[in-house]
């Protein structure tokens, strides 16, 4: 299993929503490092979704129900999709403010890359803002 991080402006389409829905296409990726990864992502594997914009933090776990398909609201077939389901809330949310003071996220793609929308997450990372979000 692989994890993840998925970008989405809550003023957008934000987690509140996908736990009503229960799941939804993960759609409107143009950025080709994040469609690359997109591409990577595998049934079963799960992602942090962050509140970009004046959030800024990781509010919630989704689980990837799907491999990457065409975005059948484009006309490019390099733009991709992926589904994505409801998993759950967590305790609290994990703000990047928090994430650039632990020096256990410096070298991640969120504190260097901050316009990317989707990029992968070790399990050191994963289990670092689990536990953040226990406190």
């Amino acid at each position: 299993m692989n994890y993840w991080l998925c970008k989405q402006e809550p003023s957008s389409y934000n987690f509140d929503s996908l736990e009503s829905e229960k799941t939804t296409s993960w759609d409107d990726v143009h950025n080709y490092l994040a469609i690359k990864h997109i591409n990577s992502m595998e049934k079963g594997d799960l992602a942090f979704f962050y509140h970009s914009g004046d959030e800024k933090q990781i509010v919630g776990i989704m689980e990837i129900i799907s491999t990457a398909y065409p975005n059948p609201k484009e006309k490019n077939p390099k733009f991709v999709t992926i589904d994505v389901k409801y998993k759950k809330r967590l305790k609290r949310p994990v703000t990047l403010a928090e994430m650039k003071i632990n020096k256990k996220f410096k070298d991640w793609e969120l504190l260097r890359i901050s316009r990317l929308s989707v990029m992968p997450v070790t399990s050191q990372i994963w289990n670092e803002i689990l536990g953040i979000s226990q406190k």
